[in-house]
């Protein structure tokens, strides 16, 4: 198993960040180039450093991007958006995943960071810490005070890390102590998925009670902690877990034991609740969460988008709505290149990851009331035409008119306002405003005169353009050039309205008195996107509207990943991916076609072993004692 290596994950960088504070008589032990163990462990700033490394490794990163930030989303993994550069790596997709082609899910390079080595890996330096930390060295009291609080930090990495196994491949081989290279592993087996909750659970609690009240940005808190705690918690209270797959009820890697699900839920509930209770440090949303006017102008729709944005485009400090992030300085340490990674082509950036037209589809107008894509033309669910003359009698016939705020801080789309553009694209009209249409003199023109420079066609990196007709907005900065900088906003892991929102389903699903708490936390997001309350008593409507709420709400976080296996809804979501054509005319009119003999990914999800990603072949064949999960061979 991977897990047998010893590493000490110390990069040169890492090394020089520290040196400066290391004592000297450390530092004149040995070569640098010599460092082991004993050098480690016995100066604590070396140790804040090796940690240090093992957070930019939570999730089973190494080198390519941190949790969340990185060029091959885990949302091209779902039914909101499409990885125009690897859409076969996303295996679960395509009907394609086993233990030999896992995709994704073992690619370093360019996404995957949910691999099961890495994991493994991470999780064996932080046992060395936790294991070694109490005989490090220290002359005063505030250095015993950061070795507990570093301990706290080493077990909510750990948590963290065995919940991302969890929530992908089930039950895990739990353990607290590092392996040695003499160690027999012939007895390592994979934990229930009970004791491996459990396992987490008890780190969560040890990472709280050793956590400060106070930390400095960036570091584990035990309201990170407690956020963690609600997430996993979530994910074990749901029907996937729960015996949803019926034919695997009594497989224990996947399935908490019958009778389970109630208390799951009441658990998820209350570890919500006490993040929103303040037990761990006062978060709020940030924006009004009052009921919004019945009628919004769309300067009051673009004041609610600019306040839903601005969560994900946070430089310095982080507002009250963020609990825990991943910073990006400029000065060193990790790096992010989202603007280059998702932003347009015609600005020279890659355009990865693109907005699929279904989900577009799915942001509401800005009344609160549902997307209705063939109101002018019932039936025809592909093409939607407007004259010059009835676009100016009903703007709305823009199918990019008046939508909710949401929709104008998450998606570019034809049209919409963006940056100034670079010298060599200055001047193509429409002037700094995304272009992934084209342009014909007249109806029934073979080959459009123009074509917009964000398309696959356009003058400016072709190759890099959407292959559907959108491209990401929520993760990008306005202000920065991705053809020549690197990103410096925040990547948000854990925020408030993920709190409001889990305590909103797990009180839902609960349902009787609690239904209404949930409806009622639920508001509360929708409100302060500037979108008027959902209102029933029915829990199966309910359950609808928290669902969709999350789906909005979560847009590109990676939250669908998990949201839509939980749920175990992908056989109903998960469709073959078309492109969103926008033809222009000389006179006016205007053309949205979604293409439909234009196929851009072929999907299928045609078996529930899907839900869960498998252990690769080579792991199982290091360790045949480890049972792979149902369904593969």
């Amino acid at each position: 198993m991977e897990m047998k290596k010893i590493l000490i994950n110390i990069s040169a960088i890492a090394l020089l960040f520290i040196a400066g504070s290391c004592s000297k008589d450390v530092l004149d032990q040995k070569a640098v180039d010599s460092f082991n163990e004993e050098i480690v462990f016995s100066d604590i700033n070396v140790v804040k450093a090796y940690l240090g490394k093992c957070y930019d490794r939570m999730g089973g990163n190494t080198d390519a991007g941190i949790l969340g930030a990185r060029e091959d989303l885990l949302v091209s993994g779902t039914d909101q958006t499409l990885c125009i550069h690897r859409p076969s790596n996303y295996v679960m997709l395509k009907g394609t995943m086993s233990p030999d082609q896992l995709g994704f899910f073992v690619n370093d390079g360019y996404g995957g960071y949910l691999r099961w080595n890495n994991l493994y890996s991470n999780i064996q330096d932080i046992n060395r810490i936790l294991a070694k930390i109490d005989a490090v060295p220290t002359t005063t009291t505030t250095q015993e005070a950061l070795k507990k609080q570093m301990k706290g930090e080493a077990y909510f990495v750990r948590a963290f890390d065995y919940s991302s196994l969890l929530m992908v491949y089930g039950g895990a081989v739990l353990s607290d102590q590092p392996y040695k290279l003499d160690g027999d592993f012939s007895g390592q087996k994979r934990s229930t998925i009970k004791e491996t909750l459990d396992f987490i659970l008890k780190d969560i609690q040890s990472a709280i009670d050793n956590l400060p009240a106070t930390m400095d940005q960036g570091r584990a808190t035990q309201a990170a902690a407690g956020a963690l705690k609600s997430r996993v918690l979530l994910f074990c209270a749901s029907k996937l877990t729960n015996g949803g797959w019926t034919e695997q009820a009594s497989n224990t890697l996947i399935n908490f034991p019958a009778g389970s699900q109630a208390a799951l839920l009441q658990q998820a509930r209350d570890a919500a609740k006490d993040v929103i209770d303040g037990k761990y440090g006062s978060f709020s949303l940030v924006g009004t969460v009052s009921d919004p006017p019945a009628s919004l102008t769309a300067a009051q729709v673009q004041a609610y988008a600019d306040n839903y944005f601005s969560i994900f485009n946070q430089k310095g400090k982080w507002n009250s709505e963020t609990i825990w992030g991943i910073q990006f300085p400029l000065t060193g340490g990790n790096t992010n290149n989202a603007n280059l990674w998702y932003g347009p082509n015609g600005y020279h950036n890659w355009g990865n990851n693109n907005p699929i037209e279904q989900t577009v589809r799915r942001f509401e107008m800005a009344d609160g009331t549902t997307f209705q894509w063939d109101k002018y033309n019932p039936g025809n669910m592909e093409v939607r035409k407007a004259t010059a003359t009835e676009l100016a009698a009903d703007p709305n016939r823009n199918p990019y008119n008046g939508r909710e705020p949401r929709f104008y801080a998450s998606v570019l789309y034809d049209g919409a306002p963006w940056q100034a553009r670079p010298s060599d694209a200055a001047g193509l009209e429409p002037e700094n405003k995304v272009q992934t249409g084209y342009y014909y003199k007249s109806e029934g023109d073979a080959d459009p005169y123009k074509k917009g420079v964000d398309t696959r066609q356009g003058l400016i990196e072709s190759w890099n353009g959407t292959k559907i007709g959108y491209y990401i907005r929520k993760l990008l900065d306005p202000a920065t050039a991705g053809q020549y900088y690197k990103n410096t906003n925040t990547w948000v892991e854990f925020r408030y309205a993920e709190i409001l929102m889990n305590y909103a389903e797990a009180c839902i699903e609960i349902g009787g008195t609690d239904l209404q708490k949930g409806i009622d936390a639920m508001n509360m997001v929708r409100n302060r996107a500037g979108l008027p309350d959902r209102v029933t008593t029915d829990q199966a409507k309910a359950r609808e509207y928290v669902r969709h709420e999350r789906e909005i709400e979560f847009f590109a976080e990676g939250h669908r990943f998990y949201d839509m296996r939980r749920w175990m809804i992908c056989e109903q979501v998960i469709e073959n991916v078309y492109s969103t054509k926008i033809e222009h005319y000389d006179n006016g009119t205007t053309i949205w076609r979604w293409n439909k003999s234009d196929l851009e990914d072929a999907r299928s999800f045609t078996d529930k072993k899907f839900y869960w990603v498998p252990l690769s072949r080579d792991e199982v064949n290091k360790a045949p004692q480890l049972q792979q999960n149902p369904g593969y061979n």
